[in-house]
Parts: structure tokens; sequence; C-alpha cells
């Protein structure tokens, strides 16, 4: 117990020791929504790294430039 609470869990957030049963379709259904929450995942970290990308400029230098 945390603050007076019951822990619950992060996926179904069904209270600890409650005996559930979970049918077959809850976890079919569980297991495709954490498909579509990945490739949701993956298409928004490869949109921030195409914007990064864009504003990235190469360092040029020349000889006898100071680097610090």
């Amino acid at each position: 117990m945390k603050y007076g609470r019951k822990y619950k869990t992060h996926l179904c957030w069904f209270e600890i020791g409650e005996n559930l049963i979970l049918s077959l379709d809850m976890v079919h259904q569980t297991t495709e929504k954490i498909k579509m929450i990945e490739e949701k995942m993956r298409v928004s970290q490869s949109t921030h790294k195409n914007c990064i990308s864009k504003k990235r400029h190469p360092f040029e230098f020349q000889k006898g430039d100071n680097l610090f």
C-alpha cells in the first residue's frame, strides 16, 4: 500500500491479488494494441529524426582554424 491505496497493475488496472481469468480475446486485443503503439512510436521517432536531420549542418574546417 502506498498513501493508503492498494497498488494496481499498469496493464489493466486490476487490484493486486484479484482473481481474474483473462479470456484469449482480451489477450489478443491487448497484444494488437501493443503492436499498434509500437508502430506509432516508430513513426514518431522517424519523423523526429528527419526533422532534426534537416536542421543539422555539417561542419567545415579549414587548415589553421582554431578548434575548442
